[in-house]
């Protein structure tokens, strides 16, 4: 009987070792392929504090970089004259996002005020969605519907989401549909948040694969970019 439990415990051993050894396998494949992958849209989430980070984040960004998309929580009428001030302070082109345009390398769209913005795809060619709709998480526009459009039509790994600092749990779930297609994932961390809630909530769900401070995440968006992982 003791023999028979023996083997019955190394069989099981074996196992759970060979069952550990193929998930290693499978996360350093995604890894390679995530490496690999270039990036072909930028996604950005921000509320409470957003402009400002907005303003540190988005100057520090060098072309070439693939079109970038940004929901800030801001009324309408205040989110073109914050685009027009982006436009002013970037070395990017960046504009209040208009329903059915093209989106073009090395610009930023910024949601407007009181619509949604998704993202549509037709091979090579992205195309901005701005949209009326009820509001998500009292919001419009909301991070979450840009994020889930970004993890539909993105599903190699050739996204990057990133969620800066804010009130609630907009973006959690759109963030983390991005995350499970292939997508890598930023963070703000708490210490440079203005209010450390979009940012807390991803990371509890499993979204953030990386926390930054803010200062670094232009650096590490650009270093993606290039091919390589983010640090």
């Amino acid at each position: 009987m003791a023999g028979i439990t023996d083997k019955t415990n190394s069989a099981r051993m074996a196992l759970a070792m060979a069952e550990q050894a193929a998930k290693k396998i499978a996360e350093t494949k995604a890894t390679i392929r995530k490496t690999l992958a270039k990036i072909e849209v930028i996604a950005i989430g921000s509320s409470t504090g957003g402009t400002e980070a907005l303003s540190v984040v988005l100057p520090a960004l060098r072309p070439p970089l693939p079109p970038i998309f940004v929901v800030q929580h801001i009324p309408a009428g205040f989110s073109k004259m914050f685009a027009e001030r982006m436009n002013t302070q970037c070395q990017l082109r960046a504009k209040e996002a208009v329903d059915g345009e093209v989106a073009k390398p090395n610009w930023i769209y910024i949601a407007p005020g009181e619509l949604h913005m998704s993202i549509s795809r037709i091979g090579d060619i992205i195309k901005v969605n701005c949209h009326n709709g009820p509001r998500l998480h009292s919001c419009r526009p909301a991070v979450d519907v840009l994020f889930r459009a970004v993890a539909r039509q993105f599903k190699d790994g050739s996204a990057l989401g990133v969620i800066l600092t804010g009130i609630g749990r907009d973006g959690t779930q759109g963030l983390l549909e991005m995350k499970q297609n292939g997508a890598t994932t930023i963070g703000q961390d708490e210490a440079t948040s203005v209010v450390y809630g979009m940012p807390k909530a991803a990371f509890e769900a499993g979204a953030v694969e990386k926390q930054l401070p803010l200062q670094f995440i232009a650096g590490a968006i650009m270093s993606r970019v290039k091919g390589r992982d983010i640090r």
